[in-house]
């Protein structure tokens, strides 16, 4: 210690045994007096209130308290402010919280609702959230301004009444009035003495007579309690965010143009200010929405994402697209939650799909970021982003949320990711960790079967995203190819067919195209792409696979059976029922002699080979190989097997083909309760079992049941599969002849037109479904009195059906009968006409 009247030193100070104790003394009373004055300036106790002097709060009058006024109308946000403007008028002991992501326009909101109230003759106040101390002033002045006598507010600050009490007792005295906190986005702090915002015991209170209207980026509504109605902003739809780029600037584009670079920028208010602020801009290189968008796949930094001088400052950051997410994670760091700037940044590494939460491991997280981490603490930082609106929960088909999963805004994915690649430039650590979680998660869910599939169509745009990440191409490969397969069991071949192909890029290279796991990469290929209809291409590749494999491993191993019962099942497809028929019957007598009667693969192939029968009019022996088949698959695998519900459903097929129609529906009826299920109401299996339940239906004579489920079975195919899949046109086929049943020839007639047109398109001319198409649409115009059409398609479908099928199938015979049929009914016309004339 020095003393300032002299350079000696006071003799006291000389000695140690007494300067340590009086030094930690004035240490202890400095701390305690920094926690009271903490306490003082935040308006709780019934101490004194620092706050400025009364003649200056007075002075200051209303000018601060203003509420911002817009920049122009506010698009796409009516919900939201017809919700408060009800609570406005009958608040009902509530208050109002505007939450959601920093820039998504939570600050215009409330504006336009302090607007309109204005408007209205309601007293509105604006308070901006900067600290305890300025917000207390604020709120002196609300009370102040609502009738707080001066000398009541002079008790606050002597201490003998709390602030916060003393301004809302006056506040629920007042008449209508609106008060706005902005930018609450650390409620925490708002409280008295730390106590929780829930407490309503300091400034956010629900008022009596008024409303109360917060805005955070907090969105815990633990946090705001039980009186407080939470209003999530999201980001404005397309048409809304491109109203307002034309409000801003109405010459770059189009509305269509407007909207596409809404979609691009997530609809987030804050950046398509900053994008019309630009394009507005006239020493900005781009000047039109469309050549903006373009620039943003290359200069996303310069636009959006640079770092700005004026970053540091906070209320500059909140102008700023990329700072103010930075503000909200700074704050979840300080409060603890270390880990939720780390998972964002995996994340943003991620595909702009849905994340399966369950995907974000606590050894990811370590691995990735150095970090210890736990279940517990991955979790806090998953929901502590999701509070301030840096992840949000998608929504399912029927707009419940869709628990377990997580996605980002896209801007907010795109950019943090600009942001980590700036900061790290060397991401491997951070790739590879992401690669072996990936490899391990999609081993998870190809070994659970049916319960993994869910999460496998999850997995794969990340697994795609991921696969260059891996340590080498095969482990790449091979986790694709293994999603792949998952996912054309789980009734999704478009994504199975792209992982496939994706998989055959990382593995031929490395290993060549004779390799085993090649060979089998490209089979899971072939067998995506026949279940999307394209059987010309599948059937090329297994007949290549089944050449290699036949060379290279031999005519009697597994890998060669399956290619040929692979092959074969394309053929049928094809409608070339006797080679596929031929190929099964091959190999289901080798995989009796190689793996005996009871072998899996031997059930596939009498499976295959009952189909092929079937097809070839062979019905019952069909169904004495379908009988067996159920029967072992029931046994060996339990009545839920995906592989027994098919085989009954086959059996079933069968049966109504030997007349057995009530035992065909009955069977049908069971298999469609169960693989809805099992299998979900969109799975192709399902979409099958509802059609043949309809056509069973149709030959007990219950024509409306069975043609509302083939309309229903339709529209779904349509919505999965597309128009010109070949189970769609079948739907199409199936329904016009239900409508046929119920004498509505017409559109039956229009429905079958279309259908044939389609089926020449696709499938060719020579198809058994484009013959079988020809000679339905000749049996309604028939109906319609159009003989001579029907009779000139007819003979077209008979003489195919004898050139391709040959004389004696079912089908050839049904034809012939038809024609006959039709030559009959119009020589009895002609008769009749004849009489008629010489009567």
């Amino acid at each position: 210690m020095t003393n300032y009247v002299t350079d000696a030193l006071p003799g006291w100070a000389e000695d140690p045994w007494v300067v340590w104790p009086v030094f930690i003394v004035s240490v202890i009373v400095a701390a305690v007096l920094a926690v009271v004055g903490q306490r003082l300036n935040s308006g709780g106790g019934t101490g004194p209130v620092r706050l400025v002097p009364l003649e200056r709060v007075l002075a200051s009058g209303m000018e601060s308290l203003t509420a911002p006024h817009g920049a122009g109308p506010v698009r796409g946000r009516t919900d939201e402010l017809a919700a408060l403007r009800r609570m406005l008028k009958r608040p009902e002991g509530r208050l109002a919280v505007l939450c959601g992501v920093g820039g998504v326009g939570k600050t215009t909101i409330a504006s336009a609702l302090a607007g309109a109230a204005h408007a209205e003759g309601v007293r509105v106040f604006w308070a901006r959230w900067r600290g305890q101390l300025e917000l207390a002033e604020q709120m002196a002045r609300i009370g102040l301004e609502c009738g707080l006598p001066e000398e009541r507010l002079e008790e606050a600050r002597a201490g003998r009444a709390a602030l916060p009490d003393v301004v809302w007792e006056q506040l629920n005295r007042a008449g209508r009035w609106l008060v706005v906190l902005d930018n609450v986005d650390e409620p925490g702090e708002v409280g008295p003495g730390g106590e929780p915002v829930a407490g309503y015991r300091g400034w956010v209170r629900p008022g009596g007579r008024g409303l109360l209207v917060v805005t955070s980026r907090d969105g815990d509504a633990a946090m705001w309690g039980g009186r407080a109605e939470l209003l999530r902003v999201a980001p404005l739809a397309a048409p809304a965010g491109g109203q307002l780029l034309l409000d801003t600037v109405p010459g770059a584009g189009t509305t269509q143009e407007a909207e596409r670079l809404s979609l691009r920028l997530g609809g987030l208010p804050l950046a398509l200010h900053a994008a019309g602020r630009y394009l507005a801009a006239p020493g900005s290189r781009y000047h039109t929405f469309t050549t903006y968008e373009e620039a943003l796949d290359s200069h996303l930094a310069t636009l959006l994402g640079a770092e700005h001088p004026g970053g540091a400052n906070p209320e500059a950051a909140r102008q700023l697209v990329r700072y103010t997410w930075e503000l909200s994670l700074d704050q979840l760091d300080t409060n603890g939650n270390t880990l939720a700037r780390p998972v964002l940044r995996l994340l943003s590494l991620l595909a702009s799909a849905r994340v399966p939460v369950s995907f974000l491991s606590p050894e990811l997280v370590t691995a990735a970021c150095g970090l210890p981490a736990t279940a517990v603490t991955v979790e806090a930082a998953v929901n502590g982003l999701h509070t301030y609106g840096l992840l949000d929960t998608p929504a399912q088909a029927d707009g419940t949320p869709a628990i377990g999963q997580v996605i980002l805004h896209p801007l907010v994915r795109e950019i943090t990711a600009l942001t980590l690649r700036a900061e790290t430039p060397d991401l491997r650590v951070l790739h590879r960790a992401l690669a072996e979680r990936m490899t391990a998660i999609v081993d998870e869910a190809a070994n659970a079967d049916s319960s993994g599939w869910s999460m496998s169509r999850l997995l794969a745009p990340h697994a795609l995203a991921t696969a260059p990440c891996a340590p080498d191409a095969r482990t790449a490969g091979r986790t694709l190819d293994r999603l792949s397969v998952s996912l054309r069991r789980a009734g999704h071949p478009e994504q199975a067919a792209i992982l496939a192909e994706q998989a055959l890029t990382h593995l031929q290279p490395e290993l060549g195209s004779d390799h085993t796991e090649v060979l089998s990469s490209r089979n899971n290929l072939a067998n995506a792409l026949s279940d999307l209809g394209r059987h010309e291409e599948a059937a090329d590749l297994h007949q290549q696979i089944l050449t290699y494999h036949e060379r290279i491993l031999g005519p009697d191993h597994t890998n060669t059976l399956t290619s040929r019962n692979n092959l074969a099942n394309t053929l049928h497809y094809l409608g070339r029922y006797q080679e596929s028929a031929d190929l099964h019957h091959q190999t289901l007598a080798d995989r009796e002699r190689i793996f005996g009667p009871d072998h899996p693969d031997t059930r596939i192939s009498r499976s295959n080979l009952a189909n092929a029968l079937y097809y070839l009019g062979r019905h019952q022996e069909a169904a004495s190989l379908h009988q067996q088949t159920f029967t072992d698959y029931e046994r060996a695998l339990g009545p839920d097997h995906p592989r027994t519900l098919g085989s009954r459903n086959n059996l079933a097929n069968t049966l109504r083909q030997l007349g057995r129609h009530q035992e065909a529906a009955d069977l049908h009826q069971q298999t469609l309760a169960d693989r809805e299920r099992i299998l979900g109401p969109d799975h192709p299996d399902t979409l099958a079992s509802r059609q043949n339940l309809a056509d069973a239906l149709r030959q007990l004579g219950r024509y409306q049941e069975s043609a509302d489920l083939h309309q229903q079975t339709l529209a779904d195919r349509e919505r999965i599969l597309g128009p010109d899949h070949p189970d769609t046109l079948g739907s199409r086929n199936n329904l016009a002849i239900a409508l046929r049943q119920l004498r509505r020839y017409q559109e039956a007639a229009d429905l079958q037109q279309q259908t044939l047109a389609d089926y020449e398109r696709t499938l060719g001319p020579d198809h058994p479904r484009t013959l079988g198409s020809r000679n339905n649409l000749a049996n309604t115009l028939r109906y319609l009195g159009r003989h001579r059409e029907a009779a000139d398609l007819h003979e077209q479908a008979l003489a195919d059906y004898e050139r391709i099928l040959g004389p004696d199938h079912p089908d050839t015979l049904t034809s012939r009968n038809n024609l006959a049929g039709l030559q009959q009914a119009s020589s009895r016309v002609a008769g009749q006409r004849r009489r008629m004339r010489r009567d």
